[in-house]
């Protein structure tokens, strides 16, 4: 374990660094700005393989990062008019998505600002986070606690925790783009998704309320296939979409009295690496990076256009508080708040 300074905020504030290293040779930087994964390489045939995008300077992150590598919350995903109601009262969150509505919280959400470095040894680092009542409108003080830990061969663990004083709502996602491989988009790697139902959405990407099929349509990943998909009119279908996973395929996970399931597996036909993804929660957000398009080089100086990366984020349904048929999102005093999700790399 290494820990360094990674820059200073304009305001003074610095921004550390810890680099994590497991016996196999997989090695994460983590950042307490965001509690941003900056950059994840993992051993692969006989060498390594960079396998998220990131930037090689902290300005980069508040000025052009596409929340890469971030923890998105304290409500990441889409809440309608940035509005919902809980035990009688209304809240308005910030609407910075078109002026219409709050997405990952507003324009200073968890992936947008510092947190700290309460633990760290070779293979993990623990971040905390106090985000005040009245945070993006959202009422309680909540506590968070985000652990990331590299485990077995290739395995990069995220555990999160979270708990408030007052009752409130709550959905973390961790917002990684992933690319397996040294080519300059994900267009051809092979998806995998353990889900026969999408939650469908409007032109806002807002959840209509309802559930729909996979079957026979552009959204059935049930085995695996290129992203890429072509429209009759030669252009792509593009992704950026709420799945509901069946949880068919599961196991106990590192955290006590949860369990973890299979939610989908990424490949690149380029070298045959692999990523699975395992999580504790209901529903997978996949994003295909397509509006991905900085103005600055990534790591090794790559530029970052068009799908240069997929999102791939085990979290609950979107506007779930406007859903109540829906998993809840809601957190209350006394209780804790709990998610693992792990991504799962081989050959």
């Amino acid at each position: 374990m290494t820990k360094t300074l990674f820059g200073t905020l304009a305001d003074g504030t610095p921004i550390h660094e810890v680099t994590l290293r497991s016996a196999a040779g997989a090695q994460a930087r983590i950042i307490e700005w965001g509690a941003v994964v900056r950059d994840l390489v993992v051993p692969h045939a006989g060498g390594t393989q960079r396998v998220v995008i990131g930037f090689p300077r902290l300005e980069d992150y508040p000025a052009h990062s596409p929340h890469a590598g971030a923890m998105a919350g304290r409500y990441a995903n889409r809440i309608a008019g940035g509005r919902f109601t809980l035990d009688g009262k209304t809240y308005q969150m910030p609407l910075n998505q078109d002026g219409r509505h709050s997405l990952h919280s507003g324009g200073n959400g968890f992936g947008k600002r510092p947190w700290t470095f309460v633990h760290h040894d070779e293979a993990s680092v623990t971040l905390a986070l106090v985000s005040p009542d009245g945070d993006a409108g959202l009422p309680g003080t909540v506590n968070v606690f985000c652990r990331y830990s590299l485990v077995g061969a290739a395995t990069l663990r995220i555990e999160l925790g979270a708990t408030t004083d007052a009752a409130t709502i709550i959905n973390l996602a961790h917002h990684s783009y992933f690319k397996l491989d040294d080519g300059v988009d994900i267009l051809d790697h092979e998806l995998e998704i353990r889900a026969n139902l999408i939650t469908p959405v409007d032109t806002d990407l807002i959840p209509d309320g309802t559930v729909a099929s996979v079957v026979g349509t552009p959204y059935d990943f049930r085995k695996a296939r290129p992203v890429r998909l072509a429209k009759p009119d030669g252009s792509l279908f593009w992704y950026d979409n709420n799945f509901i996973l069946r949880r068919d395929r599961s196991e106990p996970s590192a955290a006590a009295g949860l369990e973890i399931a299979h939610a989908a597996t990424l490949r690149s036909p380029r070298n045959g690496l692999a990523m699975q993804v395992w999580t504790t929660e209901p529903a997978l957000q996949v994003y295909d990076g397509r509006n991905i398009n900085t103005p600055v080089p990534g790591l090794d100086d790559a530029p970052y256009g068009a799908n240069a990366g997929i999102a791939m984020e085990p979290q609950h349904v979107p506007d779930s508080p406007n859903l109540p048929h829906f998993p809840s999102t809601i957190l209350r005093p006394g209780e804790v708040y709990r998610q693992v999700s792990e991504y799962r790399f081989g050959a």
